[in-house]
């Protein structure tokens, strides 16, 4: 019965996620916290800090105006993820469980449970679209499927 219940106060996914103190401030916390663990992360860690270069804080602005746009759909976000993660060739299909092992903490740890799972369905949707652009090949017969670890 619990279940029924937060399944019918979540919005749509292209709904804004209206709750008490989510607003662009609260994502900005998230976002920092989130970019903080990645930044920890062995694997992660150094492919932002390549790409990153120190400069993180247009970054975090960016990601801050992402999440404001995919969770309150304010339009604020102006870029092209899939040409952006396209241009990182050292990343691997399996990155996107560690991105989003760090993002669910994040997201359990300062939300609500109900709030937390809009945040989570969000990107595990965002994460599998994004290895959909990066990862998949189609192949025809004759043709050998390319690899693309490295």
């Amino acid at each position: 019965m619990t279940n029924i219940r937060i399944q019918a106060a979540r919005p749509r996914p292209e709904e804004p996620l209206v709750a008490e103190g989510v607003d662009r401030a609260f994502i900005g916390g998230i976002v920092r916290d989130f970019y903080a663990r990645v930044r920890k992360d062995e694997r992660l860690g150094p492919i932002f800090a390549r790409h990153i270069a120190g400069n993180w804080e247009p970054h975090l602005e960016k990601m801050t105006d992402f999440w404001c746009s995919v969770i309150l759909k304010t339009g604020e976000y102006r870029g092209r993820p899939v040409p952006a993660h396209l241009k990182l060739k050292e990343v691997r299909e399996t990155d996107f469980a560690i991105w989003l092992g760090l993002f669910r903490e994040t997201v359990n740890e300062r939300c609500t449970p109900q709030v937390a799972v809009v945040f989570i369905e969000r990107a595990e949707r965002i994460a599998k679209s994004l290895q959909l652009a990066m990862f998949f090949t189609l192949t025809r017969p004759g043709i050998q499927e390319a690899s693309h670890e490295p």
